[in-house]
């Protein structure tokens, strides 16, 4: 949780919720005093403020911008040569897996079967 709000505070949710909450207050005050249309048209054309706008304009504009500059390394290589020559081994050997359990599929069962001791 409080990473979420940690993330939330950083990227300025929190006034994009305000603002919500602002606007949707606006709206219901108007449409007490006005048809639909004129009352939205009130609450968004910006000419029209409530307090709580106002607020979250002036708490927004208050607010540190810090930008997060982190200065930029040039990561530099040493020189390589111009040619890469590449040399196969002078021997080679294919090394080859055993597979267990096809030796165990390949063999016969033992004979005689095996017996129980409790016969």
């Amino acid at each position: 949780m409080f990473v979420v709000a940690a993330l939330v505070l950083m990227t300025g949710a929190h006034w994009a919720a305000l603002q919500t909450v602002a606007w949707t207050t606006m709206l219901a005050d108007n449409l007490c005093h006005d048809s639909v249309a004129e009352s939205v048209a009130k609450t968004f054309d910006g000419e029209h403020p409530c307090c709580l706008c106002k607020a979250i304009a002036a708490a927004k504009k208050s607010e540190k911008k810090t930008e997060a500059v982190s200065p930029t390394l040039k990561i530099e290589y040493p020189p390589v040569a111009e040619k890469l020559i590449l040399l196969p081994p002078t021997q080679f050997e294919l090394q080859t897996t055993k597979n267990f359990f096809a030796d165990l599929l390949s063999s016969p069962p033992p004979l005689p079967p095996p017996r129980s001791s409790f016969i």
